[in-house]
């Protein structure tokens, strides 16, 4: 192939993604490959020094969708330029220096991921509102942007006065919204484009958008800070991350912020937009036909990304509920190649309308396992997969509750008590140092450990005849079990696997009845006047002592030396506090803090609400802290936390 073959190609693939993506706001790839195509085609024409007619590299955007009406811009809205790496910023920032020959400041601010939308405002009214279309030429979205209630209606700035800004859906908005919608969508950027390219304005409304304002044409300002201080003033929301950068070790610092910062928002970004914060400069420095020189987006590497579903397998745990995994083809994602994806159920499966053989949407955040968001499209080779009426590993049959399938046999179900064995020795649980999964593999296959109990009944010598397991290895296991035998109330509680008690509920246990034999005496009522303890809980932690299984299973526990007691508490300065933990502690890991506010007398939270009334606030605090902030949640940090426990 020619290299002028190659660049027609790519042309005309990336003509092609731009139209799915733009027009119809329905993409078949990922960002990142997007990208990936568009950098070759850009290094060819600078390589051949040619550029065909109709290359995307001319152009910000695309077409108007026939059905909305055409609003031209006053102002070209233009495209930025990007980098992918700290070298290729350093190229930019050099020629930018070279170009001004005098000192500059950049700004670093959140490259929103959604649909930019530009507000026009006249005598403090709102007047229009238009998606940035080709730059030159959009299309007129009022009636849709008015139902966004972030966009104010009226502000007290009188001249014409036009405001740039991401259409943008939260990630908790979209988790609500695919709960209760049977047709999910596909991620937060296309559940926002698609709400404000819509024709009626009640679908904009029922997504629950915000827009997040950035930049400002009219007006008298002499910086980007300027800019932010007017949005802040009128009324307009505003990226919470705002830094101004002397020189590159201040860019390099905000990369590296905002990295670790990234998985933490609820909000989608893909990258940090720098610009040259002394307006002077900026005109100094001009524009291309397609961004300005003053500005350059660093993206992110992608965390979503497409490939082709090739099966799903079933897992099962140690609740008896099968769990569908996906297998696809390899794919990068955020640094690390992804061969599975998560699958929460099979009515899921089904309301995304996935097939084996299907390219599908995938992302991954915060460091787990990728999801799947949907499809992208179906191929020839795409097919159906059948809902499993038995157990793929025992037999049994499997029983429908609710949305999930359940394995019936409980009883002898390996996965099921490799999983319940797995669990009891967890850190936080019995916390048996070494113990794995693969362990309780062996210990099932080869010495038929099947109840908790028998790992207490276990000897040196019958682990040394399993593969593996040499004289040391078998007494630092023996020595783990041994040691496990003292454990909290609320740890044996959470080891043993009552339906619905995690951690948190297992301490609100051990607080209110301070013994294992109140607990199992518990009644529904007692259970019920615990906070957060509803119907289901009480009556699963019912159900399980109710159980004259469970019950002799604790007693063999006993007998052979487990001893449970509840933890010293001090009702003194932590009770009645309800504390969410944020961000790093320098002193603390942060099991260790939580055990230190429960000793205490106080409660900790995973997540923040009106029920929690103290939030603390390491290094690096991210969406708990502004949440905290707006529910006026008191807010203190590490150096008074130690106070507290000192006290």
């Amino acid at each position: 192939m020619s290299v002028l073959e190659e660049m027609q190609n790519l042309v005309k693939e990336l003509n092609y993604h731009a139209e799915r993506y733009y027009k119809f706001d329905s993409p078949v790839i990922s960002d990142g490959e997007y990208d990936r195509l568009y950098d070759r085609l850009v290094a060819l024409e600078k390589e051949t020094g040619f550029v065909l007619p109709d290359s995307p590299t001319h152009r910000v955007g695309d077409a108007v969708l026939k059905e909305f009406k055409e609003y031209k811009h006053t102002h070209k809205l233009y495209s930025l330029d990007k980098c992918q790496s700290f070298e290729e910023f350093q190229g930019w920032y050099a020629r930018t220096e070279k170009s001004l020959n005098a000192p500059f400041e950049l700004t670093a601010e959140y490259k929103f991921d959604g649909l930019t939308i530009n507000l026009t405002y006249e005598d403090g009214m709102l007047v229009s509102a238009a998606t940035r279309g080709n730059g030159l030429v959009g299309e007129d979205v009022t009636l849709q942007v008015k139902t966004i209630k972030n966009v104010p209606l009226t502000i007290e700035y009188k001249n014409h006065v036009e405001i740039q800004g991401e259409g943008i859906m939260r990630l908790s908005v979209l988790e609500k919204y695919n709960k209760t919608h049977d047709e999910p969508l596909k991620n937060a950027r296309n559940g926002a484009a698609g709400a404000i390219r819509n024709l009626n304005p009640k679908v904009t409304a029922e997504r629950r958008l915000d827009v997040m304002c950035y930049n400002v044409y009219g007006g008298d300002f002499r910086t980007q800070k300027d800019m932010q201080d007017f949005l802040i003033k009128q009324g307009f929301e505003v990226g919470d991350y705002f830094k101004i950068c002397k020189n590159e070790n201040d860019v390099g610092d905000a990369i590296e912020e905002l990295s670790r910062i990234r998985p933490t928002l609820d909000f989608l970004i893909d990258g940090i937009v720098f610009k040259v914060n002394d307006l002077n400069q900026r005109d100094a420095l001009g524009e291309t036909e397609k961004f300005p020189r003053w500005a350059i987006a660093y993206k992110f590497k992608a965390d979503e990304a497409t490939t082709v579903l090739r099966d799903v397998v079933w897992q099962v745990s140690r609740t008896g509920k099968l769990c569908p995994l996906a297998i696809l083809d390899p794919v990068e994602l955020a640094g690390v190649t992804v061969k599975r994806a998560t699958l929460n159920n099979f009515a899921d499966y089904e309301k995304k309308g996935l097939k084996i053989g299907s390219r599908v949407f995938i992302r991954r955040s915060n460091d787990v396992i990728p999801e799947i968001l949907g499809i992208a499209e179906h191929t020839r080779e795409s097919r159906d997969i059948e809902k499993p009426t038995v157990c793929p590993y025992c037999g049994a049959p499997v029983e429908e509750r609710g949305v999930f399938l359940y394995c019936t046999n409980t009883e002898n179900c390996a996965p099921q008590i490799v999983q319940r064995l797995t669990h009891f020795a967890e850190k936080g649980a019995m916390d048996i140092d070494g113990f794995s999964e693969k362990t309780a593999e062996l210990l099932l296959n080869e010495l038929n450990v099947r109840e908790f109990s028998d790992l207490y009944k276990l000897k040196k010598e019958d682990l040394m005849t399993l593969d593996g397991f040499g004289e040391l290895k078998a007494q630092n296991l023996i020595n783990a079990i041994e040691k496990s035998k003292d454990v909290a109330l609320s740890d044996f509680l959470y080891a043993l696997g009552v339906k619905n008690i995690g951690k948190k509920a297992a301490k609100q246990l051990e607080q209110r009845f301070k013994t294992l034999n109140n607990v199992i005496n518990a009644g529904i009522d007692d259970l019920k006047a615990i906070d957060d303890f509803g119907d289901i809980m009480a009556e699963g932690v019912r159900a399980y002592f109710d159980d004259k299984k469970n019950l002799g299973e604790i007693d063999a526990l006993l007998s052979l030396g487990v001893n449970v007691s509840a933890r010293e508490t001090n009702d003194g300065n932590f009770k009645g506090i309800n504390a969410v933990l944020t961000g790093s502690l320098q002193k603390y890991k942060r099991s260790e803090a939580e055990r230190l506010i429960v000793e205490r007398g106080g409660e900790v939270s995973s997540s923040v609400s009106k029920a929690v009334n103290l939030v603390i606030a390491g290094e690096e605090a991210g969406s708990k802290l502004e949440k905290a902030k707006k529910l006026g949640v008191k807010i203190i940090d590490e150096s008074e936390f130690e106070k507290m426990l000192e006290e």
